[in-house]
């Protein structure tokens, strides 16, 4: 195979400081990341909803969102066709696909209402990761498995059991463990005058999901925790404490996403703590600007630096990683796309550091040198390992793809009214 002389420049580049090129681009090629499909729709799922509701809200009216499952799949699988890589799928419950003008309610979900689903996932090579849709309900009247009204409790434990049957389901199906993940938007907009109670019923209610059994070894169940949401502005049940203990007492996987810690917390110092104590973490990579966290993922050093965690920590098996934003304000294809790309790139730059060398200096004393050796590290030409990446995956290295996306855009997205 003829190697590009940029390239072959930068791989003699990165030999000098002990790192294999080679070895970094087979390890990216084998990292999946789990696309979200909320982003194609603006989270509106295919019953109806005009509003996400429930704490979240995707802010923007660009034309041509996906209006029903032809259309969202037809937007993945360009979005797909320029990501280099095999990645996964995540579904939220809400993107059943009901056949004939069939009216199921979310407790009484079946693995049959996620046949397409599992067809388009096996054709192309993806595993589906899964949501429990805790919001956008009538159910969810502030409150759902924190609820003080056993009925409305009741109600989301039915709807947590039936997605556990439908992530097994996925499992067996596409023959890679599921990654099930509970949310929940629950909370006051108000000081609280019992924090306790709420926190008790959700630790009872999920105690009932885990109680109803499933697989462990097809279905990875993870507790996402946030902070604040719209109109839960005051007191979140499912802060980070409550989560991080319900998940290390219950054995089940804590995830983490970065958009939903106080702006000063950084995910990835959390990391390493989190697997010194959890077989495996799960990770939504997402954007915070100041409230919102749902912006398109940046190459920024908030994302590097969970990827150098990942890397260093030796745990590229272990952390299980989606993104998660909607942002209806630009084109929700390309925004795909580049999210993607953006923390494969982060990724690839934790794979080009010689993580070894660098904690040896560190263990070592020698500050000095660790402090020029990070600061020259950032100028090495990862960029042409990363073009590399991308022409050996069959996709555009650079921003021509976005011409790509323009040319859907005028033959495609513009006719969605």
């Amino acid at each position: 195979m003829a190697v590009n002389s940029a390239y072959a420049a930068s791989r003699e580049r990165y030999a000098q400081i002990g790192v294999d090129t080679e070895g970094a681009i087979k390890r990216l090629f084998g990292v999946p990341v789990s696309l979200h499909c909320w982003q194609g729709d603006d989270v509106r799922g295919f019953e109806g909803a005009l509003s996400p509701g429930g704490g979240i809200q995707a802010t923007g009216n660009y034309p041509g969102v996906a209006r029903n499952p032809d259309e969202l799949m037809a937007d993945i699988d360009f979005a797909l066709a320029r990501i280099p890589g095999r990645h996964r799928l995540n579904l939220h419950a809400s993107y059943a696909i009901l056949e004939d003008g069939e009216k199921v309610d979310r407790d009484r979900l079946e693995p049959r209402h996620f046949r397409r689903w599992v067809e388009f996932a096996r054709q192309r090579g993806l595993g589906i990761d899964f949501n429990p849709t805790c919001f956008a309900h009538p159910m969810a009247r502030g409150l759902t498995l924190s609820s003080p009204d056993k009925e409305v409790r009741e109600f989301w434990i039915r709807h947590c059991v039936a997605c556990l049957r439908i992530s097994e389901y996925f499992a067996r199906e596409l023959g890679t463990p599921c990654l099930m993940n509970i949310w929940i938007p629950d909370g006051l907009k108000d000081i609280p005058a019992d924090r306790l109670s709420p926190r008790a019923r959700l630790a009872e209610s999920l105690d009932a999901i885990l109680t109803a059994g499933y697989d462990r070894s097809l279905v990875y169940v993870s507790l996402e925790s946030k902070v604040f949401g719209i109109g839960l502005e005051s007191y979140t049940v499912g802060s980070a404490e409550f989560c991080t203990n319900y998940a290390l007492t219950r054995g089940i996987v804590p995830l983490m996403d970065n958009g939903h810690y106080h702006p000063t917390e950084q995910v990835a110092d959390k990391i390493p703590s989190m697997l010194l104590f959890s077989d495996k973490v799960a990770l939504h990579v997402t954007r915070a600007v100041r409230w919102d966290s749902d912006h398109v993922v940046r190459f920024d050093d908030e994302v590097r630096e969970i990827a150098y965690e990942i890397v260093r920590c030796g745990a590229l098996g272990r952390v299980l990683v989606g993104l998660d934003f909607f942002d209806a304000s630009i084109n929700r294809v390309a925004a795909w796309i580049l999210g993607m790309r953006n923390f494969q790139k982060a990724l690839l730059c934790a794979l080009l550091t010689p993580h070894e060398k660098l904690a040896e200096l560190q263990h070592s004393g020698n500050f000095t040198e660790l402090l020029v050796l990070q600061e020259e590290l950032k100028t090495l030409p990862y960029g042409e390992v990363w073009a590399e990446f991308c022409r050996r995956a069959k996709v555009e290295p650079g921003e021509n793809w976005l011409d790509d996306v323009k040319e859907y855009e005028n033959e495609v997205l513009k006719y969605r009214k």
